[in-house]
């Protein structure tokens, strides 16, 4: 496994059209990156968490910032293209009486409200509430895509090792949990990613993505509006 931090920019800059990604909020919150760009001309939004801070994990700015910038989106038409490569939540009290729960449940709901195109690309790791959390297809992802290098579980190995074989579990008992569970191919079995795809094929896919989402429709719920969380 590559453990090694890479700049989530230079994903974006190679998959969008060149020079064509405007950060939005980079100075607020930078374990999230937000900003529009171009893909064969059709504007999108970018979400994508950053690996150079903090490992990408997500804390209460992340989703406030996440969440907003979606809303945003949808309320111009405008797709969203998601970025996932985080181990989930910041563990720490302080964040946790941060309301990160509450604030995290702003970008859950923003994904599920919204009705543009939506497509996630997983990169590397998407544990628990970052595959969850982070345009998942349970919360209406249209598209979702695992890059051969990626993670994709409810819990990192050596949380879910203990949680089934206890303190002791042994390492070849967390290979085989992950040899189990985690890869790409096995997540696209259990519906989690459509397709594994190679990271020099993700642009194509996602012209072809956006191209079929242009005709989405979403009919109206019988109800005035959502219960958003306040």
């Amino acid at each position: 496994e590559d453990s090694s931090a890479y700049d989530m920019r230079d994903v974006i800059d190679n998959i969008v059209d060149e020079a064509s990604f405007f950060e939005i909020s980079g100075s607020f919150a930078d374990n999230v990156l937000t900003g529009f760009a171009r893909i064969e001309g059709r504007s999108v939004g970018i979400v994508a968490n950053q690996p150079l801070a903090g490992a990408g994990a997500i804390d209460s700015a992340a989703a406030e910032k996440a969440a907003r910038f979606i809303r945003t989106c949808d309320a111009f038409n405008t797709p969203v293209v998601t970025f996932v490569d985080s181990p989930g939540f910041i563990p720490s009290v302080e964040v946790e009486k941060a309301g990160l729960v509450r604030r995290a449940t702003k970008l859950a709901y923003a994904y599920a409200e919204a009705s543009v195109g939506k497509i996630t690309v997983i990169t590397r790791k998407a544990f628990g509430p970052a595959y969850v959390f982070m345009g998942s297809k349970d919360l209406g992802a249209d598209l979702a895509y695992g890059w051969p290098t990626a993670e994709i579980a409810v819990a990192q190995t050596s949380q879910a090792a203990e949680s089934i074989y206890g303190a002791e579990a042994t390492e070849e008992q967390k290979a085989a949990l992950e040899d189990k569970f985690m890869g790409p191919y096995q997540a696209a079995e259990r519906g989690m990613v459509d397709a594994v795809i190679s990271p020099d094929a993700t642009r194509g896919h996602l012209i072809e993505g956006l191209r079929l989402l242009e005709r989405k429709v979403v009919p109206a719920a019988l109800k005035k509006h959502g219960n958003i969380t306040l």
